[in-house]
């Protein structure tokens, strides 16, 4: 199993979002997306999406070759498909929503022409880079915050007095029984038997 997907499942919902914007971010430029942004959303503003990623494609199958990666290493790596695809066949804005974050991939000039990100002013825009550092301090706090709980575990708590517990003593070693010798059998004795010539 993949650390991501295996971070995905030890995390809470916001989180996961993140690791899953994360995956489609890596997915966009491993097939040569281009000006990649994600948006984190205003949640007052919103509605039921917490981020959105653009990404632009120089031509309609680099496009959708985007799209399909994306899809496809969401569904490989965290068994997560998107609620719904949009504008595939026509390739110019294709359109995957995953609810708590949605993936527009554009055309370079479709982008320029619908400008999400000025439509979205009260939106925070990351560079996959500051996104990245972002997920990883989150993720760090985490991990530090649940091996403190597990060490405050691991420490017995002090007496009444204030005095550290006494340590418990060890079990006593159960005594070794002693080797019996064992009665030999008694040998039973040898018969002689005469052989007979025959006349």
């Amino acid at each position: 199993m993949r650390i991501g997907a295996l971070l995905y499942r030890m995390t809470s919902t916001k989180t996961q979002t993140r690791i899953l914007v994360q995956a489609a971010v890596k997915a966009c430029e491993d097939k040569k997306g281009e000006d990649t942004r994600i948006l984190e959303l205003d949640p007052i503003d919103a509605g039921l999406s917490d981020f959105f990623l653009v990404t632009s494609a120089t031509n309609d199958r680099q496009a959708v070759a985007i799209a399909d990666e994306i899809e496809h290493r969401l569904k490989k790596e965290f068994g997560v498909t998107p609620n719904s695809v949009e504008g595939r066949r026509a390739g110019n804005w294709i359109l995957l929503d995953y609810v708590d974050f949605v993936v527009h991939v554009f055309l370079s000039e479709r982008r320029a022409f619908y400008d999400i990100e000025r439509l979205r002013k009260s939106a925070r825009p990351l560079t996959p880079a500051e996104f990245d550092a972002e997920l990883k301090a989150e993720l760090s706090a985490k991990t530090r915050a649940v091996r403190t709980k597990v060490s405050a575990k691991a420490v017995p708590a002090a007496t009444k007095d204030g005095a550290a517990p006494k340590p418990k003593k060890a079990a006593k070693k159960a005594v070794a029984r002693k080797a019996v010798p064992r009665k030999a059998a008694a040998k039973k004795p040898i018969r002689k038997v005469k052989i007979s010539s025959g006349a």
